[in-house]
């Protein structure tokens, strides 16, 4: 159980029911991390503003964004993060084999030297973001545009908020259907 309660629909603002019911015609769910961040309206707003714009636009492909969402995940063991996003990820096109063993990217074959610096950049600002060298932008604007570069660290340091806020309040994954918020949403869906 989360150690902040989830805000269901019935409990929320308008704009933010408004709000849930747009995230549940594109997901079929309203996430548990929205659902306890509705507490504050206007973060949540501005959050959920900010993560659509994160994911769906620039020139990075999404494909490679949720490889860099998995892998910093993994590295702050956030299962919250990773229920959602790893099976994002294999719905992308990444296969069972590569998200299992993804900690092993340096020593694999399967993972492009664009791939490769993306992973290498999202380990290097999840563990220590001072750590990151002059040496490894190199080998990034080998690969990316200063644009994409800004693209693949939004996403990382997006997803390091995400995985120490669920972390830090013990957020359990989302599951379709099961409390939270998603019955009152489905139910208002209906009802419409």
């Amino acid at each position: 159980m989360s150690r902040i309660s989830r805000l269901d629909r019935s409990e929320v603002a308008a704009d933010t029911a408004a709000l849930y019911d747009k995230i549940f015609a594109v997901r079929g769910n309203v996430p548990n991390m929205f659902c306890v961040m509705a507490h504050r309206p206007e973060i949540f707003a501005t959050m959920q503003a900010h993560f659509t714009a994160v994911l769906n636009s620039g020139t990075v492909p999404t494909k490679l964004k949720e490889l860099i969402i998995v892998r910093t995940s993994q590295v702050n063991e956030t299962p919250y993060c990773l229920a959602s996003h790893t099976k994002l990820a294999r719905k992308l096109g990444w296969t069972e084999d590569q998200l299992t063993h993804l900690a092993d990217w340096p020593c694999r074959d399967d993972f492009t030297a664009a791939e490769k610096a993306a992973l290498r950049l999202a380990e290097t600002v999840t563990r220590n973001a001072n750590d990151v060298s002059d040496e490894q932008f190199a080998e990034l604007r080998t690969f990316y545009s200063e644009g994409e570069i800004v693209e693949l660290l939004c996403a990382i340091g997006l997803f390091n908020y995400f995985n120490r806020f669920n972390n830090a309040l013990m957020m359990e994954p989302t599951k379709p259907g099961e409390g939270g918020c998603d019955a009152s949403v489905a139910e208002a869906a209906t009802a419409r």
